[in-house]
């Protein structure tokens, strides 16, 4: 069978660049529904882009890469998308946009745009082979059970990275990039929960506190979480994109330097109490009894001298860690690394050495903070390519 352009993987760069890339395209994906990370994020509203979206906000070898879709497609490109369709919205927090009902409007709303286009999807189809001949792919599909033969002009990877393994993540696209010799930045979890050995949390599972995490030149000001395994939060996750296995990171319990004054006027009024009473007042208090016996948190907050408290809050500020590892793709939002973008046109997403093959979405070297930044990439890079192609068709 004869397309223009097939597109592997319907999530939401995939459903994006078939909207957008002109006629006769087909999209397949192995799973029974499309958009299944759409449907699972954001508690299932979806955090579908970010008012703050800029090029600062995402990871990759080359910073400059993203910035030519992203300019193209903004985030407010997308929300006057999503209100066409009339999808109430609100801003959670740090410019976070959100669903009010549902993120399965999202999916049906770039069906809709899918449907536009006439774009054709195909549901639990796999890709069993492909080749490159004169110009063209051929792939071969295995579609309930039949096997179909695919022969296409512009073949477009958008299935995704590693991360959430048991939605049927793969690192396929890495190993089409392989298969035509286009090279790929090691992949690893991103935004993903700090594990720890010895059960050194356990203890404080379930506590939370706002905190200051840093990892490498990175710092974000969220809340921290401990689990049983380790260290989770908004914090946290943002701080492991940047962390590597082996090194330290720096957890700051008093991101906003109050907590010496704050401690200074209530020896004043408060002098009596036990110091560990009252730092339960600024920092949870199953978190103080905890660290008591490591920071010796003795006496009473009168007994405590200027030079005692401030080197008690220098300590809480400074709070460096190791970790012993990360919870893995099982659940990392994201996938760090992937396809080099050294190997492809940032304004097309078009691989320089392979007319035809386009690479779009998280399987690309690119991945963006927490909070619908990596959403925003796979309409941003999904809509760069679709509009390569469409321009490629018109002038055929």
């Amino acid at each position: 069978m004869k397309f223009e352009t097939l597109i592997i993987g319907a999530g939401a760069a995939g459903m994006m660049c078939a909207a957008h890339a002109g006629p006769n395209v087909l999209v397949i994906d192995h799973a029974k529904a499309p958009g299944e990370k759409i449907r699972i994020s954001g508690g299932g509203r979806c955090n579908f882009t970010n008012m703050h979206t800029g090029p600062q906000n995402f990871i990759s070898n080359n910073s400059h890469f993203a910035k030519s879709a992203l300019k193209r497609y903004t985030q407010w490109d997308f929300l006057a998308l999503v209100e066409s369709y009339g999808i109430a919205w609100h801003e959670k927090t740090l410019g976070q946009l959100f669903c009010d009902v549902s993120a399965k409007e999202i999916i049906a709303m770039m069906l809709s745009e899918m449907d536009k286009a006439k774009a054709q999807l195909w549901l639990q189809t796999s890709v069993e082979d492909i080749t490159y001949d004169d110009g063209r792919f051929i792939v071969r599909t295995n579609k309930d059970g039949r096997n179909i033969t695919l022969d296409v002009k512009n073949l477009v990877v958008a299935c995704g990275g590693k991360s959430i393994p048991k939605m049927g993540a793969t690192g396929f696209g890495y190993q089409i990039a392989s298969q035509f010799d286009l090279p790929v930045i090691t992949p690893r979890p991103g935004l993903v929960p700090l594990t720890f050995s010895d059960d050194k949390f356990k203890p404080l599972a379930g506590v939370a506190a706002p905190a200051r995490v840093s990892a490498n030149d990175a710092s974000f000001d969220e809340a921290l979480l401990f689990t049983h395994r380790g260290l989770s939060g908004p914090a946290i996750l943002q701080a492991s994109s940047y962390w590597h296995e082996g090194e330290e990171i720096m957890v700051n319990l008093d991101p906003n330097r109050t907590l010496f004054p704050n401690l200074q006027a209530q020896r004043q009024t408060d002098g009596r109490k036990a110091l560990t009473t009252v730092l339960g007042q600024h920092i949870p208090a199953r978190l103080v009894d905890y660290l008591r016996d490591d920071l010796k948190l003795d006496g009473n907050l009168a007994d405590q001298s200027d030079a005692a408290l401030s080197a008690l809050c220098e300590r809480l500020a400074g709070w460096e860690l190791r970790p012993a590892g990360s919870e893995g793709y099982r659940t990392a939002e994201v996938t760090l690394g992937g396809v080099d973008t050294d190997a492809l046109s940032s304004k097309t997403m078009a691989a320089k050495t392979v007319p035809g093959l386009f690479f779009i979405g998280e399987c690309v070297d690119v991945t963006g903070w927490l909070g619908g930044y990596n959403f925003q990439w796979a309409w941003s890079s999904g809509w760069a390519a679709g509009q390569a192609i469409a321009a490629s068709y018109a002038a055929s």
